[in-house]
């Protein structure tokens, strides 16, 4: 049983339950880490508060990961109030409705530029705040997809974000690794979130999926969930820079 008493766990990117976060928040806390929850906005403070009732202990905090203050102002709370961070959770992805409707070719300078600030410079944003609290090491997670090698249809420049993304893992993980802090990415099968909810054709990536997987079924929150806790305890003390699919093996097929 994987256990994470003492530690404490930022999780970036929990909005809701269908969120892939979820699945992570309640693996992380289940094996006893603490827990604080970053949430975007005022208006998305109630959500977030009204989440971390399910898991007792669990605090909320303010943070726009676009913005360098309120990154520095965060961690500065987070020093104060515990000290020391164990793991980091980013589960942020972003590209303008657009990016993902239209043709890739179409995508927008501005639609690029959000993207990547966004999906793949906040985590070296966090990254850099996170590290000076691991004193003790640590563990940084991301969430990627498929779609960062592979042309999946309608994910557009979110693909090329993930791609980035990953990229960044590994030379994050060259800069951290003489720290003991190691840095990897899941990639997860396609999952009912609300983010996905913005991709076109959303069902029969589904379906698709689930037909062409050895294991013949979609992937869940828990699964994925259940790697990140993997990764953030010293049963994975080996591993960094690395990019663990979680996605019923359907990477393997042609």
């Amino acid at each position: 049983m994987i256990d994470l008493q003492g530690r404490v766990a930022v999780i970036f990117g929990l909005a809701n339950k269908r969120s892939i976060a979820w699945g992570i928040a309640q693996q992380l806390h289940a094996a006893g880490a603490k827990l604080a929850i970053s949430y975007q906005n005022e208006r998305m403070r109630s959500e977030a508060e009204g989440l971390i009732h399910d898991l007792p202990g669990a605090e909320a905090f303010q943070c726009d990961v676009s913005s360098d203050e309120e990154i520095d102002k965060l961690f500065a709370q987070l020093k104060e109030r515990y000290g020391k961070l164990h793991i980091l959770v980013h589960s942020v992805a972003y590209a303008p409705a657009e990016a993902l409707k239209n043709d890739f070719v179409l995508t927008s300078r501005e639609a690029f530029r959000v993207a990547h600030d966004v999906s793949v410079y906040s985590l070296i944003a966090l990254t850099r705040a996170a590290s000076e609290l691991m004193t003790d090491g640590g563990s940084i997670i991301t969430l990627t997809y498929y779609g960062a090698e592979r042309v999946c249809p309608h994910y557009n420049v979110m693909g090329v974000a993930k791609a980035a993304l990953e990229s960044t893992v590994r030379y994050l993980a060259a800069d951290l690794g003489a720290r003991n802090i190691r840095v990897n990415a899941i990639s997860a099968g396609p999952i009912m979130t609300l983010a996905a909810r913005g991709i076109g054709g959303l069902n029969d990536m589904l379906k698709a999926h689930a037909e062409r997987a050895p294991l013949h079924r979609n992937t869940t929150q828990s699964e994925v969930g259940a790697t990140a806790a993997f990764l953030a305890s010293n049963l994975a003390s080996g591993i960094t820079g690395e990019t663990l699919y979680v996605d019923s093996g359907f990477n393997i097929m042609a």
